[in-house]
């Protein structure tokens, strides 16, 4: 009876991963590498035809896709420090045995997690509206002169900010906050007994034991930020002009509007790349930190 109920998980777990390979084929592997050949053509979706390292070559040379490129590492680089430190707080205090009505602001912080990044760009685009929105509203009624959140670049790239924290602090918050509770409370017990306060303890056990998790926030929220798109697509359009349009928006202005899919492809070879290098750096000074 054991010998065969043996097996029969083992063919069911045989069958999981059959279906895990064939799902991960056609919906991963396939298409990426559909998409560096494409890459290699002037595909418009009717037709492809080989043309070698052109697109590269051409990509290489546009100054659209610098500014797209640039706008987006500037981006990443404001948005990730300000998630992980608003993420880190938040859990500290949620954690922390002195916070009140805990379980009432865990729902507040997660409930944003929830919501679709396209409803979170329109939500945020109602608020921040030049002529429409309720913060210019509530600005007027203390005779402050309404701001330009969405005619000025980094104006509406600071909206986009706000937004992103907002939207994305509670997966980062998640994840600390078992971090946190993994923590063991005998070190906090030997800190107080050599007389160490809040923040020392802080500099000296919590931060050193979220190097792993760090290693990780950091990991995610990068690959999330240079990804960026139905957020930013609903909230701002990539505007004003072109002057928040991130690299996915460049792809698919690149690749639907104007149909030059195997352009578009291969300015996702490039973002895949440096994705996948900032994946290997990261990786690569986790492994030395632990040494």
């Amino acid at each position: 009876m054991t010998a065969r109920r043996k097996d029969k998980n083992q063919k069911w777990a045989l069958a999981f991963v059959i279906v895990n390979m064939v799902l991960f084929t056609l919906f991963f592997a396939w298409p990426g590498v559909l998409g560096v050949y494409y890459s290699f053509t002037d595909y418009t979706g009717i037709s492809a035809n080989f043309i070698g390292l052109e697109n590269y070559v051409n990509l290489f040379q546009d100054k659209s896709f610098y500014k797209a490129l640039g706008r987006t590492f500037l981006y990443t680089v404001l948005s990730v420090p300000l998630l992980y430190v608003f993420s880190l707080l938040i859990s500290v205090l949620l954690v922390n045995k002195y916070t009140k009505g805990k379980s009432i602001a865990k729902i507040i912080f997660f409930f944003p997690w929830l919501i679709s990044p396209i409803v979170a760009g329109v939500i945020f685009r109602w608020m921040f509206g030049e002529s429409f929105g309720f913060i210019n509203y509530a600005l007027g009624l203390i005779g402050v002169d309404p701001v330009s959140w969405s005619s000025d670049g980094n104006m509406a790239l600071m909206v986009v900010l706000f937004a992103t924290i907002w939207g994305g602090t509670a997966f980062n918050m998640l994840i600390m906050m078992s971090a946190l509770m993994n923590i063991p409370k005998s070190y906090y017990e030997a800190a107080d007994i050599d007389g160490a306060n809040g923040w020392q303890k802080f500099m000296n056990i919590t931060l050193p034991s979220l190097k792993p998790t760090t290693f990780m926030v950091i990991l995610l929220s990068v690959i999330h930020a240079m990804k960026e798109f139905a957020m930013v697509q609903s909230l701002t359009n990539g505007g004003p002009g072109t002057d928040n349009t991130f690299l996915v928006q460049y792809i698919y202005q690149t690749g639907f509007d104007q149909r030059n899919i195997g352009y578009a492809s291969a300015v996702s070879m490039v973002l895949f790349v440096i994705l996948l290098i900032f994946a290997l750096v990261n990786m690569k000074v986790e492994e030395r930190s632990k040494i």
